[in-house]
């Protein structure tokens, strides 16, 4: 199978997807309601989009296509409204985070769809282990070397997404001390990770032949690497965040890619190289382990802050950017849960004051449901 042309598409457009948690209102624990409730939202009159995952206590909302924030986050609220609505319907609960606190992968069901049954097939457990929650944030793209460029150019970013974004501090009964464990389980999937230092749509084309005619791939779907092009929406896709607890949360976060992506194209600071990946790793971990508070290293010139600090600065540089596309609302969300904390410190706030661990779920699920 050959790559796909990448179809042009109006540049900083937006689509979010979101993976949510399906809870039972009775013991907080997931719930393989999934087809029960996308029957539910089968006739919505929404333009957003609802469809399964990889488990049964999964669902996957998408956004239209947006362009700023208040739209953005107008549809999100509608679409979590109707979910809401159709989910109390079902005695069930729905809830962001990206883990569930003390669900058991052995207890998940695979959703039955030939996908999905394939990928059981093919990684075993860890098609059930990958019952974890995530958001996606898909960028448009004029052309393909313009993505490519786009997405090399984000990778020092990376870490302030994981970072902002982090809600997944517990998983099976246990606080990892991780503020995202969630992306130690995508990284147990081959072609994880970062995307190969490819700056020409051409030359990628022939590293996916290459890559084709090996077997191991079939299309963009089996690269699970953080940013990711998909050329039949024009878009580049970032993978790495957590699902958030509410929908402005996952708003601001898509509003802010869209700023780096203006202040990237329009002022081109730096020129992305391969020797940026030099710190890729080590930055990633950093926020996944230690979320706000972690280091950041400087690719160019190895400096090391405080991500805290490298999220404030980079807030500063592009508030002509939010202001031009109408999003400054978004980014004093961000900066207040720069001292406020993550989603992660959240929902550790809940359990430190004794909450057991099925009652810190039910704080999560009122949260995101409103």
């Amino acid at each position: 199978m050959s790559l796909a042309e990448f179809t042009p598409s109006e540049p900083l457009t937006l689509g979010v997807e979101l993976e949510l948690q399906l809870v039972s209102n009775h013991d907080f624990d997931l719930s393989p309601h999934a087809q029960d409730l996308l029957r539910l939202l089968e006739k919505h009159p929404g333009a957003w989009d609802v469809k399964p995952e990889i488990t049964r206590s999964m669902i996957e909302i998408g956004s239209s296509v947006q362009r700023e924030h208040a739209p953005l986050r107008a549809e999100l609220n509608d679409l979590r409204e109707q979910l809401s609505q159709a989910a109390r319907r079902l005695n069930i609960g729905i809830a962001g985070g990206g883990t569930h606190a003390y669900q058991h992968w052995s207890d998940q069901q695979i959703f039955p769809t030939e996908r999905f049954e394939y990928l059981n097939d093919l990684y075993g457990y860890l098609a059930k282990q990958f019952t974890v929650f995530g958001q996606h944030v898909h960028v448009g793209c004029e052309d393909g070397d313009k993505a490519l460029w786009l997405l090399h150019a984000l990778s020092r970013y990376v870490p302030h997404f994981i970072a902002l974004s982090a809600s997944s501090p517990f998983v099976q009964g246990v606080d990892t001390g991780f503020d995202s464990a969630r992306l130690n389980s995508v990284f147990a999937f081959p072609l994880s990770g970062r995307a190969p230092f490819v700056q020409g749509w051409d030359e990628f084309g022939q590293y996916f032949d290459k890559m084709a005619s090996t077997g191991v791939v079939k299309s963009m779907k089996d690269f699970y690497w953080d940013i990711r092009p998909k050329p039949e929406f024009g878009t580049i896709e970032l993978r790495v965040c957590d699902t958030p607890l509410t929908v402005d949360k996952a708003a601001a976060l898509a509003c802010y890619l869209q700023c780096l992506c203006s202040y990237l194209r329009n002022e081109r600071p730096f020129e992305p190289t391969e020797d940026d990946y030099l710190v890729y790793t080590f930055n990633r971990f950093q926020a996944c382990r230690f979320g706000l508070d972690g280091e950041i290293v400087d690719p160019k010139t190895k400096q090391r802050s405080k991500l805290r600090d490298d999220i404030i600065r980079t807030l500063a540089r592009i508030d002509e950017h939010a202001l031009d596309l109408k999003a400054l609302d978004a980014s004093n969300l961000l900066r207040d849960s720069l001292f406020e904390g993550n989603d992660a410190s959240w929902l550790r706030k809940q359990r430190q004051t004794g909450l057991p661990l099925s009652a810190v779920v039910e704080a999560a699920t009122g949260r995101w449901m409103g």
